[in-house]
């Protein structure tokens, strides 16, 4: 039972789609069995980060924004793409200040999960942002229309609580979050 799972050999690999923001490649693999799979398929993304930012008064700084996915509006933490060549935590705080104006602050990695490692291919650094400040105004995207909430911890805690917090990659660090900090 103490069996070790091995990796599955790449026999080919071809993209189907390459867009801005979808790329899907096909690969043919062989399993450790011997079974071919000739279709399967990954999405690759850049690695994201995330951040749980909390003033020095304890308010939790939240985004509210259109989800086209599911096609409704949703308060989600901060959020978005490293770009090439930029460190994890760099991304975050320009993220942040980008779609908040909020910076400064006591900075900490508070965990590295995959939204689904079996058909992606990136990473989410989720980061805790400690005593930010309001200190300029936000600078959005020509595609991006959010608006900054500023929350209690009860009224975040109940969000999750009533499953109203439906991105996965955001409402896991919360959890981790809370259950450090009770």
């Amino acid at each position: 039972m103490d069996e070790k799972r091995e990796k599955w050999e790449v026999l080919d690999s071809e993209y189907v789609v390459r867009r801005p923001w979808l790329v899907a490649r096909r690969d043919t693999v062989k399993l450790p069995t011997g079974v071919v799979y000739p279709e399967y398929y990954v999405l690759e993304y850049p690695d994201w980060v995330n951040v749980i930012a909390i003033t020095r008064d304890g308010r939790f700084v939240m985004v509210e924004q259109y989800r086209h996915g599911l096609g409704d509006v949703y308060t989600e933490l901060c959020a978005g793409c490293i770009e090439p060549g930029e460190e994890p935590v760099e991304a975050a705080r320009r993220e942040l200040a980008e779609e908040t104006g909020y910076t400064g602050g006591e900075w900490e990695l508070l965990t590295v999960i995959s939204g689904n490692p079996s058909t992606t291919n990136n990473l989410t650094h989720c980061f805790i942002a400690l005593g930010v400040e309001k200190t300029e105004a936000q600078h959005l995207d020509k595609t991006e229309d959010i608006a900054v909430k500023l929350l209690s911890r009860d009224e975040v805690l109940g969000m999750l609580e009533r499953d109203e917090m439906k991105q996965a990659l955001m409402a896991a660090p919360l959890w981790k979050f809370f259950a450090q900090n009770r």
